[in-house]
């Protein structure tokens, strides 16, 4: 299993991963993406940015990139920079199928992503994603599975994911929405022949999003490795976003907000990865902080107040615009 290697190395920041969400595509709904970003947002000049920041992890120890089919041309754009740097081998990539991109590089779409978890879409997006990414993925989950999804009841669809991990993928899904809990425990219970389909987990878990974590320690338990996702909550938990008891205690650590919110997360023991959705370089150097950063019990039980209704959570993230 390709976490293996991640679960031994034992760099300061081998826990924590680079999601291309932010990059790959014009628009997204993280905060803050105005300055970013800025005007420029060409697919050239967003691939030189890819590339900067996969050089900057790289070189500070990152070893699992994430991406996805509907994360506009961030597959082709890590692809582009593996087939650049032939030295390096030992990173772990993982995408996701199940959402269509659909916004055509533009940040003011109707609909930016269309989803769809049907065989179907699973043998179109496979192969799309074969064709950028070929034998340098690793994982490939389904994704934002939620209890509804037919992914979860499709006997066809766990027979072929069945068949891609007997050829030496790994097979894992994601989670969305205020009933992710339901969607980990439900997913756990999928069997192909009497064995567990699914090998790896990834879910939204934060500071003002928790609902998830006692599901999360289950699948853990299951032997299912974790990856956490929205670490950030988009935004709301980096400065000026931040709420005032999470500024509080990042003063107390003489370290930004951001590495405070990655570095409750790393501290749950079920945590395998915690993925970075860093837009700059700089961001990424900050975030990668969290590795570094000794949180005490009160500085917890302060932090663990922020925890909101996981239905509020959902509703202001839906509410968020496509910047």
């Amino acid at each position: 299993m390709p976490f293996a290697r991640l679960a031994t190395a034992t760099t300061p920041t081998a826990h924590i991963g680079l999601g291309l969400a932010a990059v790959g595509r014009p628009g997204y709904i993280n905060l803050g993406r105005d300055g970013d970003l800025g005007e420029n947002r060409s697919v050239e000049t967003l691939r030189t940015r890819t590339h900067e920041l996969l050089d900057a992890a790289y070189a500070q120890g990152v070893r699992y990139v994430d991406t996805a089919r509907s994360y506009g041309r961030a597959e082709e754009f890590l692809a582009d920079w593996l087939t650049a740097r032939p030295e390096v081998d030992d990173i772990v990539v993982g995408s996701k199928w199940g959402y269509t991109y659909t916004a055509d590089w533009s940040t003011d779409a109707e609909k930016h992503e269309v989803k769809d978890h049907t065989l179907q879409t699973y043998e179109r997006q496979r192969a799309e994603t074969a064709e950028l990414l070929g034998d340098r993925l690793d994982l490939y989950q389904i994704h934002s599975v939620t209890p509804d999804s037919p992914a979860l009841t499709d006997k066809d669809l766990h027979a072929r994911l069945a068949e891609a991990a007997a050829q030496g993928l790994t097979v894992g899904f994601s989670t969305s929405g205020p009933a992710q809990a339901d969607a980990i425990r439900a997913a756990l219970a999928v069997t192909v022949d009497g064995a567990p389909l699914f090998r790896t987990v990834q879910s939204t878990y934060n500071a003002l999003e928790t609902s998830a974590g006692p599901a999360l320690a289950e699948a853990h338990d299951a032997g299912l490795t974790v990856i956490v996702k929205e670490g950030m909550a988009n935004g709301r938990l980096a400065a000026p976003h931040a709420p005032d008891a999470l500024k509080a205690v990042a003063a107390e650590t003489s370290l930004g907000c951001d590495a405070v919110a990655l570095a409750l997360i790393l501290r749950r023991p079920w945590a395998g990865v915690v993925l970075s959705g860093a837009a700059t370089a700089a961001q990424l150097a900050s975030n990668l902080h969290a590795a570094v950063v000794d949180l005490d019990d009160d500085q917890l039980d302060r932090l663990s107040a922020l925890a909101e209704d996981p239905r509020t959570y959902w509703e202001r993230r839906g509410s968020l615009p496509w910047h």
